[in-house]
């Protein structure tokens, strides 16, 4: 009788920090930044909690790893042949899809430490400082010009990230007919509980109602961003400190 060969055992993938951050990034993903545990990372990675922190010393360091992965491919782009213009709403596009494809990055952005010279978004900064560099700023007005851009994209992307998270929550706890409401939807209630809106007292926001039912959150991230360079612009054209 010939005798059974023994099957191979399945080899594992050895533990890393680079497949300790992509499980993170996967986690937080499924169950956000409240459900990333050390317990439920190793579940994930099938070892245990004292193989990761061979790797990561803490929640912090982890969460701001998996920010920076995500927010990685945004800066592997070339800026070589674009005007300055044009890659900064390049880089401002990149960061906005990462936050809206991965929400969490925006809430765990702010809960997190302020270490002075390990910001996860410094990489962006340094990108963005750059740009503003070109554009001839003058220097007295460049920290503040390249901050008010960050602050635009963060704030903006961060907040379309959790309005989307929000109604995503609602649609979940909805009945099959209520899911199927869509964002088209949604601004049309907005815009027609602005229109009646008093008028004296709301007249700008009856004015705008129209374009809210309408308008296009990335265009308008965009358009935001227009604003400032433009503002940016006149600065350093009008030869002020101050953009």
């Amino acid at each position: 009788m010939a005798s059974r060969k023994s099957r191979p055992e399945r080899r594992q993938e050895p533990l890393s920090r680079e497949r300790i951050v992509a499980a993170a990034v996967e986690l937080l993903d499924t169950v956000g930044e409240g459900g990333l545990t050390f317990r439920a990372l190793a579940e994930r990675l099938a070892t245990g909690p004292g193989a990761i922190y061979w790797h990561v010393t803490g929640k912090n360091e982890l969460l701001a790893a998996a920010i920076d992965a995500v927010i990685a491919p945004t800066l592997a782009g070339d800026d070589t042949g674009t005007t300055p213009q044009e890659a900064i709403r390049s880089l401002a596009l990149g960061v906005f899809d990462a936050i809206d494809a991965h929400p969490w990055v925006g809430t765990t952005l702010a809960q997190l430490p302020r270490t002075p010279g390990k910001s996860p978004m410094l990489r962006v900064f340094e990108r963005i400082g750059r740009q503003v560099q070109a554009l001839r700023v003058p220097e007295a007005a460049q920290f503040t010009a390249a901050s008010a851009l960050l602050s635009y994209i963060l704030g903006v992307a961060g907040q379309n990230a959790a309005n989307t998270r929000a109604a995503q929550a609602n649609a979940d706890r909805a009945n099959a007919d209520q899911a199927n409401t869509d964002r088209a939807a949604f601004l049309d209630a907005v815009a027609t509980a602005w229109r009646e809106l008093d008028p004296d007292e709301y007249r700008f926001t009856r004015d705008v109602a129209g374009q809210l039912r309408e308008h296009d959150d990335r265009a308008e991230f965009v358009a935001g961003i227009d604003l400032i360079l433009a503002g940016i612009t006149v600065g350093r054209a009008d030869g002020r400190t101050r953009p």
